[in-house]
């Protein structure tokens, strides 16, 4: 491993763009000093160009944190018509490395995984059942997870058994976002780990377990919160990776998602969901300007950075980072 400077992580990765990992944010110029974490350093990024079992194994032994007991694996199931979302192929060898049980919770907006049996099947029909069992956490209901410093949500509906959990692999396909702007390990652990009502809680800012009529700030803000909460309670059992592959506009959770303009970049790891989602947002700015451009216009349209800004506010992690090539 090697920690790699701005000028030849450009140049390996076959892009130009100046952008100064860990030291810009998209539009903004350059800040006067990478935010760091509250003991004065930065986190580590992990990163592999290659996007293998081999090389998702060795992100994981890379971030030096073995998780044991119940492992949960939380990833997308990808809706049904889509074809972006993580393989099995790619994931098997991690998940039983692991010994984890795929989660998921059932969705707020319809479609074919809106309840239990129905995401049941798309999980199966999309290969997942075949490397681990699978757990729809909501299928008996929510659990409230607090979150004291919240100004939105001062709780977050999770399904009910997170509980039965000790640690969690917390496996992001990053891409874009029709509402969020991108997604990645931030938005895995809040909308993700959310119950279908408590999709709704996040989604209008902590005022009713339905709906997506509430502020689009607050909504990026609420995201921020719930995995806030979601973070308190695992503490230090949870390690994040983002998987940067498959680079569409649009979400795992669209059944007909626009095709990739852009080229696979590699697979990221971190112990801060917060560096690890800036980084990948970083390698998109860093990569070919016309091929990301539409990616890039998803993310600034939607005011996508804002959740990270909010989340280091919130103390969840730092937008400052160490990038280490494997």
């Amino acid at each position: 491993m090697k920690r790699i400077d701005r000028r030849n992580f450009l140049k390996a990765m076959g892009v130009g763009a100046a952008v100064a990992l860990g030291e810009y944010a998209p539009g903004a110029g350059a800040k006067e000093e990478a935010p760091k974490m509250r003991d004065g350093t930065m986190p580590n990024v992990y990163m592999t160009k290659e996007i293998t079992p081999p090389g998702l194994s060795a992100v994981y032994d890379a971030l030096g944190r073995k998780l044991g007991g119940r492992v949960a694996v939380k990833i997308s199931t990808g809706e049904p018509g889509g074809h972006h979302f993580l393989s099995p192929d790619l994931i098997k060898d991690l998940v039983q490395g692991v010994k984890g049980t795929i989660i998921e919770c059932n969705t707020a907006y319809g479609g074919r995984r809106a309840d239990t049996a129905s995401h049941k099947k798309a999980a199966e029909e999309h290969g997942f059942t075949a490397i681990a069992a699978v757990d729809i956490m909501d299928e008996e209901g929510s659990i409230a997870l607090p979150f004291k410093r919240g100004k939105h949500l001062k709780e977050d509906f999770v399904g009910a058994h997170f509980v039965d959990y000790d640690a969690c692999l917390v496996l992001s396909h990053f891409k874009g976002h029709a509402m969020g702007g991108f997604g990645g390990a931030v938005k895995n652990i809040s909308i993700g780990i959310a119950s279908a009502e408590g999709k709704g809680w996040i989604h209008t800012g902590g005022k009713r377990k339905s709906g997506f009529d509430g502020d689009h700030t607050v909504f990026l803000e609420s995201m921020a919160e719930a995995a806030g909460a979601v973070m308190d309670k695992l503490g230090d059992r949870v390690v994040y990776i983002n998987v940067m592959n498959h680079l569409s506009v649009d979400c795992d959770c669209s059944s007909n998602p626009a095709p990739p303009e852009m080229d696979d970049i590699g697979i990221l790891g971190s112990l801060d969901p917060v560096a690890l989602d800036k980084a990948c947002v970083d390698l998109i700015y860093a990569s070919d300007t016309k091929r990301s451009a539409s990616l890039r216009e998803r993310i600034e349209s939607r005011n996508g950075t804002h959740t990270l800004d909010y989340a280091q506010e919130l103390g969840l992690g730092s937008q400052g980072y160490k990038l280490v090539m494997l």
